[in-house]
């Protein structure tokens, strides 16, 4: 259940997100602004009752995401939203100037919300900003760019969220939805061949990946009947030896992993990879600079 106002679950329902997640996100983030009391400076300065229209606008060029997700710290806040209005959706392209949301109301809760609201609206946007660079990089190749794990604790359903407004698409959510096999676990196991074997003996039915470092691994994994294998840190070369090993177990497909970066993601979508598996698009993404102002 969720306490969240229907134009608000309207929001986060029409983008395919959980509205019990999200309002559980916005209400920790609130929580940090009013822990200590209420918005002494708010209270102070502004009448009561006074009401303004204003404006969320892009300061930089980028992507957009996060709309439902600013909806809702202003309903959370105690924002009416029946007076607001989306003007730029989330996956839609801005330009320094354009204008993704007018609202229109109590100024109060409206500056009280603002910087909780721009702080998600600003991270989102950037994290879908950088994975559409990425995926503009590859396009033509065929090639997916998949995002990591390596997320902010307790944001990953937003971060995941943000990677696909910008185009990318999702690896595992979790631990228990997919199985990923990777070096300690071979380690543990005692090798490729007997960690698959331990991993589809507790899990048959799920979806198995084997990260390989060496061709010979690479080798093992299809072998073994791998039909995902990451290829971490390997030159293009490799890559490349990879993938025609490959072909001769059809169906197989590769993701390449480690020590990527924009300027090599179309040489690397070249090889014949199926997907480039980029880390950075939740870990370093920079905010997309985004703005509330006052219309009147």
């Amino acid at each position: 259940m969720t306490s969240l106002g229907d134009a608000a679950l309207d929001a986060l329902t029409s983008a395919g997100l959980d509205p019990v997640e999200v309002e559980r996100i916005v209400l920790a983030a609130l929580h940090e602004d009013l822990v200590l009391g209420p918005d002494l400076t708010t209270e102070a300065t502004v009448p009561a009752g006074a009401t303004a229209t204003a404006d969320v606008v892009a300061r930089e060029a980028g992507t957009v995401a996060g709309v439902a997700v600013a909806l809702a710290v202003l309903d959370a806040g105690g924002f009416p939203l029946r007076s607001s209005h989306v003007l730029r959706h989330d996956g839609e392209g801005v330009s320094p100037g354009d204008a993704v949301l007018r609202l229109t109301g109590p100024l109060a809760p409206l500056l009280t919300c603002e910087r909780t609201m721009l702080n998600l609206l600003t991270h989102l946007s950037g994290i879908a900003t950088l994975t559409r660079r990425w995926v503009d990089e590859v396009a033509g190749t065929g090639a997916v760019i998949r995002d990591t794990r390596k997320t902010m604790p307790g944001l990953r359903h937003l971060e995941k969220y943000a990677v696909r407004c910008g185009g990318g698409a999702n690896h595992r959510m979790a631990l228990g939805d997919a199985a990923l096999v990777k070096d300690n676990h071979v380690a543990a196991a005692g090798g490729i061949t007997a960690a698959v074997l331990a991993v589809r003996t507790r899990a048959r039915h799920v979806d198995l990946e084997v990260e390989c470092d060496t061709i010979e691994q690479v080798r093992e994994a299809i072998d073994a009947g791998v039909a995902l294998v990451l290829l971490d840190n390997m030159t293009t070369s490799e890559m490349r030896e990879a993938v025609a090993l490959a072909r001769s177990a059809p169906g197989t497909r590769l993701e390449a992993s480690g020590g990527l970066s924009l300027a090599r993601a179309r040489e690397v979508a070249d090889t014949g990879v199926t997907y480039l598996s980029v880390g950075a698009l939740t870990h370093s993404a920079l905010s997309l600079d985004l703005g509330l102002d006052i219309r009147g």
